[in-house]
């Protein structure tokens, strides 16, 4: 979410033309017409904006999750989609700073149109390689539907058939809590989105689908990934409507304008006075900007403001990364299909998260918490949803057995790393090629790399599925005889993997909803720390955020997770694809690893804040107390110097009566 939101709805109803000289701050209404004319644009530029936001964080959540479906379509390691994540925040850091500081002094409702129109035509752009490159092509063994036949995909020294490739051909063919809510509602349409697009081929409307012999719980299976984006496209533009018909400000109605008990009044909106223009005038550009680099060194200055900075961007750092590849780990981890992994993630993770925030509100608002109080909360919500998310280390599954990578053919485990291969005495005699990724199960419960390897010599098929005989490596792990089959597709995980995936579930959600508890006391903390005059911190923090960790998180994270392939895949032109197979273990290992260190790192600097906090609090109260104490000692003393000298005053008094009398 972006955190300007505030900024906008407040900006909007404050900007009034007051006449020259005039020294009162309210605004008076001629008519009840001219009210009810503010308060009808006052909701248009909400509900606009509200729709802004869902526009946005709906196409954050479908980038998020067609992550596997775009490294599958164009055959990349899932470092380079990292930077492809990553650079959906490039566009803010040209422009988020300059925005967040001078567009407090222009037309903010066409700026906010104009950053729709670029948002959608940009969005509408991911979508285009779709249609410029050729059909999507996948591996398969093709037989008559209705034929008896049968090949030979183990292609023999002596002479055999050969495999065919099939390639699919083409055909011709009301207030800011409002806005923070669709915010975020935005993502969760965004995966249930990604879930449905998972579900369609990926050529659907421009191949016969009749001819497509895979399914989505087939490793090839790409969705239509393209398609989201389209939908995500048209929405950002339609957004963009509303704001070029309304005007640069409107006057604030009286209830609002003696109504400043809330954070926002205090922190975000400033002094009045300071948007009083004459009419005509317009802004000096040149002013602000120099006015911009002091702003900077008061903010970085300020202990708590940067030391809160960086806490945030370390956390963000894990978070980012965790969400980017969870889909990738849901598939990879727990064997589910992509178009499942995102639909529990948009239906049960992200309302965890906004309930969470939902509930850290509510919690700052009851029992109406300090600075302090705020920095505590924020803390204990992140100590407590690590631990639980380091609960996760537990619930993983066991490599898929997969003959020569994390098997031995015989189907003894493990295979260690010097003693992978895909060749074995069982198909030596088989020209198998090693780039090829067909996997096939046999009866035996294990995985081979394709029919080929598995010794397969005959096969025919059975409706949509292709059934592979006398496979000799499969016989041999089987250790008896008889005719010895397998199924296209990987061999599912046991049913102890299921209950594990469940349990993710659960310790997942209870998570996500202790982590979102310190946002909102995070927020409010990050408003108290500054002047109410920088209201660029605001834009600062989110361009810190975007920039440290929205841009390097993805890419990192996907470097590190490439470094748990056992099996890569390989382009037509020889170079390396996507990953085919991962390890298990050494997956779990760098996902979740990688992120219980940053967010302990956050943890530590979190306790920096409070430290610091708790310091100035003290230092503050001392030096109060000091103060109070001296003014005490002054007053008194001053009492008693006018009490001697009224008395030496006195004409009744000599030197000596006292001791006289």
């Amino acid at each position: 979410m972006d955190t300007s939101s505030k900024e906008n709805v407040q900006f909007f109803c404050k900007n009034s033309v007051q006449p020259v000289g005039r020294p009162s701050f309210k605004t008076e209404y001629p008519s009840s017409e001219k009210k009810e004319s503010c308060c009808g644009e006052l909701k248009v530029f909400l509900g606009g904006l509200s729709f802004v936001y869902f526009a946005k964080a709906l196409t954050e959540g479908y980038l998020k999750s067609t992550i596997t479906q775009i490294e599958r379509r164009f055959d990349i390691p899932s470092s380079l989609v990292g930077v492809i994540d990553g650079s959906f925040e490039i566009g803010n850091l040209l422009v988020i700073t300059f925005v967040s500081y001078f567009g407090a002094k222009l037309h903010r409702p066409k700026i906010i149109g104009a950053g729709c129109l670029v948002m959608g035509v940009g969005t509408l752009l991911i979508a285009m390689p779709q249609f410029f490159m050729e059909q999507y092509k996948y591996e398969k063994y093709s037989l008559f539907s209705n034929s008896t036949l049968s090949i030979s995909p183990c292609l023999l020294e002596s002479g055999s058939q050969l495999p065919v490739s099939v390639v699919e051909k083409s055909q011709p063919k009301t207030s800011d809590g409002c806005v923070q809510t669709v915010a975020i509602i935005g993502p969760i349409f965004g995966f249930l989105l990604g879930s449905l697009c998972a579900k369609l081929y990926v050529d659907i409307g421009f191949v016969n689908l009749d001819q497509v012999t895979i399914t989505p719980k087939d490793p090839q299976w790409v969705g239509a990934w393209w398609l989201g984006y389209l939908i995500a496209g048209i929405i950002s533009l339609l957004a963009a409507v509303p704001f070029w018909c309304l005007p640069k400000s409107l006057p604030r109605p009286q209830s609002r304008e003696d109504s400043n008990s809330s954070e926002k009044s205090k922190f975000i909106i400033d002094d009045h006075i300071k948007y009083q223009t004459h009419a005509g005038e317009k802004a000096n550009i040149m002013e602000m900007a120099r006015d911009f680099l002091p702003s900077l060194r008061s903010l970085f200055g300020n202990p708590v403001y940067f030391l809160y900075l960086c806490a945030s961007t370390v956390q963000f750092n894990s978070l980012f990364g965790m969400v980017t590849y969870k889909p990738k780990y849901i598939e990879q981890q727990y064997g589910q299909s992509s178009s499942k992994a995102n639909f529990v993630i948009g239906l049960i993770n992200i309302p965890a998260v906004a309930l969470g925030i939902f509930s850290g509100g509510i919690a700052m608002k009851k029992f109406r918490l300090s600075m302090c109080g705020a920095a505590k909360l924020y803390l204990g919500s992140s100590v407590f949803g690590y631990l639980l998310f380091l609960s996760l280390f537990a619930l993983g599954c066991e490599n898929s057995d997969v003959a020569g990578l994390t098997v031995s053919y015989q189907g003894i485990k493990p295979v260690s790393y010097h003693e992978r291969a895909l060749f074995s005495d069982c198909n030596s005699r088989c020209k198998c090629s090693e780039t090829k990724w067909e996997p096939m199960c046999g009866e035996n419960g294990i995985t081979y790399a394709s029919a080929c390897f598995a010794g397969c010599q005959t096969s025919n098929m059975s409706g949509k599925n292709i059934i592979f005989y006398n496979c000799t490596c499969v016989g041999i792990a089987a250790s008896k005889s008889g005719n010895f089959s397998g199924m296209v597709g990987r061999c599912q995980k046991d049913n102890g993997c299921s209950k594990m995936f469940l349990y993710f579930l659960v310790i997942s959600v209870i998570t996500s909803y202790t982590l979102s508890l310190g946002g909102i006391p995070g927020y409010i903390l990050l408003l108290r720390c500054i002047k109410a005059t920088l209201k660029s911190a605001l834009g600062i923090y989110t361009l810190a955020i975007r920039v440290l960790a929205g841009i390097p998180a993805p890419v990192y994270f996907g470097v590190l997770i490439d470094t748990s392939c056992l099996q890569w895949g390989f382009k037509r032109c020889g170079s390396k694809g996507s990953c085919r197979l991962y390890d298990s273990h050494a997956f779990r290992y760098i996902y979740l690893g990688l992120t219980m260190i940053l967010g302990t790192m956050s943890i530590f600097l979190s306790i920096a804040v409070l430290l610091t906090l708790k310091k100035n609090y003290v230092s503050k109260r001392r030096s109060f107390i000091n103060k109070r104490d001296r003014t005490m000692i002054s007053t008194r003393f001053r009492k008693e110097n006018y009490a001697t000298s009224d008395h030496l005053l006195n004409p009744n008094y000599w030197p000596g009566k006292e001791t006289r009398l």
